[in-house]
C-alpha cells in the first residue's frame, strides 16, 4: 500500500485534495452530500493505490535487435517481448525502452493486459546517422490503473548494444601494386587464387614420409626428392587510418575524417574479399589482424568506434606502423600532411612495402577565401609530391570525391608519373 500511495499521479493527487476541501467545506456549510462527493473522491485513488500496490506481478523481458550490426542511416528492429509469469492478470502497462540521444526518441508502447503466462511482443525502429555504438535499454515498465490514478515503476536491467558501422561501399576489381609481396612458401599467385598445391620439390630430408617422393624429379637428378606440399603465398595489406585532430576539416557525417573511416571500411572488406591477410592500425592505437573467424565484423568494430585525437602525431602513427613490418601492400587514409609528415611516411618505404596514399585536402571541406584557398592548394601540393618521391603512389582526394572512382587509380599504371608531373608544375607556378 505505500509503494501505492508513493505512486500516486498527479491526478490522483488532485483528487485527493478535491476530498479534502470538500470535507472542509461540508464541515463548515453542513452538507452531508458534499461530505459524500469527499468520501467518493478520497475513496477512488486509494482504491487504485491498493489495487497497483498489491500486484506482485512477475514479469520476463526478452529484447532482440536485428540486425545488432548496422551502417550509418540504416535502420534496426527492436523487438521487445513481455511475458506474464504469475497466475493474475496485469493492469495497463507503459513501456518505455531508454535510448541514447543519437537513436531518436525514446519509444513508448502501451499493453492494455496481459493474462497468465500470457506473453506478448512489440517492437519499433531506431536509426543512427553517426556510427557508434550505442546502449539500448535498460526497460522501464509502468503499471497504471484503469483511471490513471497510480503509477509504479519496474525497470529491467539488461542493456543490448547497437553498432553502426561506416558505410562500406563496393569497389572495383584492380589489379593492385604489391599483389604478390607477403609470406609463404610458394610464391605464385595463381596457387593463392586457385588453390592447388604447389608441386615443386626438394631434398629428401629424414623423417619425410616416403609417400611424397616424386620419382621422376628423383629418376632425373639422381638424388631422392620429394614433393613439397607447402602453403600458398599470403598477400598481405595494412590499411593505415589517420585519426590526427588537426588532419581533418568539417563536422558531423560529412566531415573528412567519416569519409577517410568510410573509405578504410570499404578497402579493408574489398581487400579481404580478395584473400588479402588484412591489418589495421590507426592513429588511436587500434592494432587489428583480420583472421578468418573474426571476418570482416571486428574490422568494422574498431571503426565504428574510432575517434579524432589532438595528441596522435604523424611520427606515432609511423612508429605504431612499422612495429610490426610485414611488408605487403600499405594503404594509408590521411588527412591534410605537411611537407615534413610526408618526408616521415616516406620511412614505411624501407621495408619493401609498396605504399599508396590517399591524401585528403581537408581544406576543401571549408569555404575558404580565395587567398587562402590558394595558399591550401599550394600546401596541398608541396606534400602530395614529397610524398611521391619518396616512393608513394599518390591519389588526392577533395570533397565530394567518391572512392570507386579513385580506387582504379591505386593500379598498376603511369598515374604516379602523371601525377607528379601535374603536381610539379603546380608547385613550380605557386613558387613563382
Amino acid at each position: 500500500m505505500r509503494d501505492g500511495l508513493r505512486g500516486l499521479t498527479t491526478r490522483g493527487r488532485s483528487f485527493l485534495a478535491a476530498a479534502l476541501a470538500a470535507a472542509v467545506s461540508a464541515g463548515i456549510l453542513g452538507e452531508k452530500d458534499l461530505l459524500r462527493v469527499a468520501i467518493l473522491l478520497a475513496v477512488l485513488p486509494l482504491l487504485a493505490a491498493a489495487y497497483v500496490g498489491r500486484s506482485r506481478y512477475k514479469l520476463a523481458c526478452n529484447r532482440s535487435l536485428e540486425p545488432h550490426r548496422v551502417p550509418v542511416g540504416a535502420s534496426s528492429r527492436v523487438v521487445l517481448r513481455l511475458q506474464n509469469l504469475s497466475r493474475l492478470p496485469t493492469g495497463t502497462l507503459l513501456l518505455e525502452d531508454r535510448l541514447p540521444y543519437a537513436l531518436g526518441s525514446r519509444p513508448r508502447v502501451v499493453l492494455e493486459r496481459l493474462g497468465a503466462h500470457q506473453a506478448s511482443s512489440v517492437a519499433y525502429t531506431v536509426r543512427a546517422d553517426v556510427r557508434g555504438r550505442y546502449e539500448v535499454g535498460p526497460l522501464v515498465v509502468r503499471l497504471t490503473d484503469p483511471f490513471g490514478l497510480c503509477e509504479l515503476t519496474r525497470a529491467f536491467p539488461s542493456t543490448d548494444h547497437l553498432t553502426v558501422i561506416p558505410q562500406v561501399t563496393p569497389l572495383p576489381s584492380v589489379r593492385l601494386p604489391g599483389e604478390y609481396a607477403g609470406s609463404g612458401d610458394s610464391r605464385a599467385r595463381s596457387v593463392a587464387v586457385h588453390g592447388e598445391d604447389d608441386a615443386a620439390t626438394r631434398e629428401y630430408r629424414m623423417g619425410d614420409d616416403l609417400r611424397r617422393v616424386h620419382w621422376k624429379s628423383t629418376a632425373r637428378t639422381g638424388e631422392l626428392m620429394v614433393r613439397r606440399e607447402e602453403q600458398p603465398w599470403d598477400s598481405r595489406a595494412t590499411v593505415v587510418l589517420d585519426t590526427r585532430a588537426f588532419g581533418h576539416r568539417g563536422d558531423g557525417p560529412t566531415a573528412s575524417f567519416e569519409w577517410a573511416v568510410s573509405a578504410a571500411a570499404s578497402i579493408a572488406v574489398h581487400l579481404r574479399q580478395a584473400g588479402y591477410k588484412l591489418r589495421l592500425v590507426t592513429g588511436s592505437g587500434a592494432d587489428v589482424d583480420a583472421t578468418e573467424g573474426a571476418g570482416d565484423g571486428l574490422l568494422l568494430d574498431h571503426l565504428a568506434e574510432v575517434r579524432l585525437d589532438r595528441r596522435v602525431e604523424m611520427s606515432t602513427l609511423v612508429q605504431r606502423v612499422r612495429q610490426r613490418a610485414d611488408g605487403g601492400l600499405i594503404i594509408g587514409l590521411f588527412g591534410s600532411v605537411s611537407t615534413a609528415e610526408a618526408e616521415l611516411l616516406g620511412g614505411l618505404r624501407g621495408s619493401g612495402a609498396t605504399c599508396v596514399g590517399f591524401v585528403l585536402d581537408s581544406s576543401t571541406w571549408l569555404n575558404l577565401p580565395p587567398k587562402a584557398r590558394a595558399e591550401a592548394d599550394h600546401a596541398h601540393g608541396a606534400a602530395a609530391l614529397a610524398l611521391l618521391q619518396s616512393g608513394w603512389r599518390v591519389i588526392g582526394v577533395d570533397h565530394g570525391s567518391r572512392l570507386p572512382m579513385l580506387w582504379p587509380q591505386a593500379a598498376r599504371g603511369s598515374q604516379g608519373f602523371a601525377l607528379r608531373a601535374a603536381l610539379a608544375e603546380t608547385v613550380a607556378g605557386g613558387v613563382r
